[in-house]
């Protein structure tokens, strides 16, 4: 026989209370007027309250759950006699930590059928919670988000970029993410504190892209009335990302060699000297390498923007990503639009998997804003798709199911991974984290054609 509180009825212990008390989940039974009358073991470890404390209290007092006052799943479950499985929430513990759970609802009726109250069960999702931000964080970069071992590459290698004060040049396609990593690179250095600025030189012809730059004195020019500063002044302390730096024409390309060599630039109209204090961030879309060789863009000058250098995949390189970016820009436009949108169809989504993206990562952003407007909730489907997606399916046989998508994702990473190393099986299966022979199985189920040799030159059986 076990003492509980005043009001509280005894309770003869029975072989369901001993199962109830080896269990992981938490348990605990409410009568009519939602005090607690059990309390397993579990539940006194997750919430860090005793069962003595917490028998005869009302639950809203022991668990102060975010769902208490207003989405209470019991008080549901009492009203229409539904049990409530696996819902998500919080509870407070008794140090005032916020506990993320997992918790199911059930109607508990006496042996004549009459409701005498309710029991709920819930799990403790704290170590899953901090997997999934450990995972996150390796496929985070401030706002980059990839699984790609390409990009997990450029994430190891970005701390360092960013604390260092040495000139950075992003290459990449239109639409891979230059500027964002620009933004990413300010944000983890040491200036984060100071402002980014951004200036796209290949939108502006040089009379105004100099002046955009350096600033101007008041008579300078017809118009002029008053002094205004330039990017590398108004980037004082912080950081100057010039993009498009391939656009530049060489007359201005000598003034900027300056600015890089000396740290001093003087505005139009100007006769004193100006002391810089940016760390500069190039970026380009062109061949830098080849508009030297052609005599387009100075060769001093591509040597003092080539310090440390970035390359962009383009998104059909890193297909992999494809899922995680519809993710991050379904969230980001059902935060924009107060919609709610849940998500994506598969046959959507593989249509997605489908596309070349010429436009890459800012057109899979332009996509998702469009479908937005077409399906303001409810899912993505294929008919919320622009016209050059939706075609692919009157052009190639697609996947039409999950499975069928993650078959073909799959064969984008192992495509993606032999050409990475040179179709060498042994370089791709270790950077894939696989058996090699379980990659060859795979080669074969998915129809992937290597070329006659391999990285190491040995024909391929």
């Amino acid at each position: 026989m076990t003492r509980h509180k005043k009001n509280t009825p005894v309770v003869e212990t029975t072989a369901t209370d001993s199962i109830l008390e080896s269990i992981s989940d938490g348990v605990f039974t409410v009568d009519l007027d939602w005090r607690i009358n059990s309390f397993n073991r579990a539940a006194e470890e997750i919430t860090g309250i005793s069962r003595r404390d917490a028998i005869g209290r009302f639950c809203s007092e022991v668990f102060r759950s975010n769902m208490c006052e207003t989405d209470c799943a019991l008080r549901k479950t009492l009203k229409n006699g539904k049990p409530i499985i696996g819902r998500s929430g919080y509870i407070i513990d008794e140090a005032g930590g916020r506990i993320p759970i997992s918790l199911s609802t059930a109607v508990l009726k006496d042996a004549g059928g009459q409701v005498v109250g309710g029991a709920e069960t819930f799990r403790d999702l704290s170590e899953i919670e901090t997997l999934r931000h450990e995972l996150e964080g390796r496929s985070h970069v401030g706002e980059i988000v990839s699984r790609s071992p390409l990009m997990q590459r450029l994430f190891e290698v970005i701390p360092a970029i960013a604390v260092s004060p040495s000139t950075v040049l992003i290459t990449g396609e239109t639409g891979t993410g230059k500027e964002l990593m620009a933004r990413t690179i300010h944000a983890l250095s040491r200036r984060s504190k100071g402002p980014f600025v951004a200036l796209n030189c290949g939108a502006l012809p040089d009379t105004l892209l100099e002046s955009e730059l350096f600033g101007y004195k008041a008579g300078a020019f017809t118009g002029a009335t008053k002094d205004k500063p330039g990017r590398f002044a108004l980037a004082k302390g912080g950081t100057l990302f010039l993009d498009e730096i391939g656009d530049v024409s060489p007359a201005l390309q000598v003034r900027l060699l300056r600015v890089l060599q000396e740290r001093s630039f003087e505005p139009l109209g100007g006769t004193e000297t100006v002391q810089t204090d940016v760390r500069i961030i190039v970026a380009t879309n062109r061949d830098l390498t080849e508009l030297t060789k052609n005599g387009t863009f100075r060769e001093d000058l591509y040597y003092r923007v080539n310090v440390v250098r970035i390359e962009l995949p383009p998104l059909r390189r890193r297909k992999e990503d494809i899922p995680l970016l519809v993710e991050q820009f379904i969230a980001k436009y059902n935060r924009l639009h107060h919609a709610t949108v849940r998500g994506i169809s598969p046959e959507a989504l593989s249509l997605l998997m489908a596309h070349e993206w010429p436009g890459n990562v800012r057109e899979i952003e332009n996509i998702i804003e469009r479908a937005f407007v077409l399906c303001p909730d409810g899912r993505i489907e294929m008919i919320h798709l622009p016209d050059e997606i939706s075609l692919i399916g009157s052009r190639h046989t697609l996947p039409t199911g999950l499975q069928d998508a993650r078959l073909q994702l799959e064969s984008e990473a192992i495509r993606t991974a032999l050409e990475r190393n040179g179709f060498s099986r042994l370089a791709a299966a270790r950077e894939l984290g696989m058996h090699k022979s379980t990659l060859f199985r795979k080669i074969k189920q998915l129809g992937i054609t290597p070329p006659e040799k391999d990285g190491r030159s040995k024909p391929i059986p």
